[in-house]
């Protein structure tokens, strides 16, 4: 038996939303709106190569990555790192944990990641990168942009896991976030990402924030770029 109100929607159809009506151009608008207001999250749920594969960037293949600089991997110069250097890894792996648990091989792996960005800026050149985004630097050779970064933190991060110095981590696909309701101050931003293999928890692996060689931040990526770029947070140490 059908109720009152449902007798009144028998006895009618029902309007039809046409591409391009008013109704239609309202509930895009909301959606869009909606979607601006909390902000976006372009997760990744791929294999890391496919993010090799967007950017146009050889994986590393054992020690040897391709570097990208200039902004969004405008230039990829090709770095090998010998078996000395990855000694001097192992050897900041020793002396940076003090204990077997996943939070002290995050630090490690923070203070390596700078070590690696020292060893490759003095070699091709971007050991004067600056932190952070200047628009103005798009295109220049010795600077880089957060697409830069994470995909060469993801490589620098894949050549200690090729060489098992990661014991409770994997590395991830990297990711972005943006709020682009809030302009410059919510611009898409990219990571590096750790996962954790016993919880599942991913880990933001941020060198962007900061100058060549500086530790980059490591933080749960729930928690990563959440207010705007003035909010980010701060090295792993």
């Amino acid at each position: 038996m059908l109720s009152e109100i449902d007798k009144g929607r028998a006895g009618r159809s029902l309007p039809v939303l046409k591409r391009g009506g008013m109704g239609l151009q309202r509930v895009a608008c909301f959606v869009w709106f909606a979607m601006v207001l909390a902000g976006c999250t372009h997760d990744r749920t791929g294999p890391v190569s496919d993010h090799y594969a967007d950017f146009q960037v050889d994986p590393p293949n054992k020690n040897t990555v391709s570097v990208c600089h200039a902004y969004t991997c405008k230039m990829r110069t090709k770095f090998r790192f010998t078996d000395a250097d990855i000694d001097e890894i192992r050897a900041i792996f020793k002396k940076i944990k003090k204990g077997d648990t996943p939070v002290e091989e995050r630090r490690a792996v923070a203070y390596a990641v700078g070590w690696m960005e020292t060893r490759v800026g003095k070699a091709i050149g971007t050991d004067k990168d600056r932190p952070g985004m200047d628009f103005e630097a798009s295109g220049d050779p010795t600077q880089m942009d957060c697409v830069d970064e994470s995909t060469n933190t993801t490589s620098y991060m894949l050549v200690m896991q090729n060489n098992g110095l990661l014991k409770y981590h994997t590395v991830g696909t990297p990711f972005s976030k943006d709020q682009l309701w809030k302009g410059v101050a919510g611009w898409t931003h990219w990571t590096a990402v750790l996962k954790e293999t016993a919880t599942g928890q991913r880990w933001a692996v941020d060198s962007w924030i900061y100058a060549n060689g500086e530790n980059p931040a490591v933080v749960e990526v729930e928690k990563w770029y959440i207010k705007d770029l003035d909010n980010l947070p701060v090295a792993a140490k």
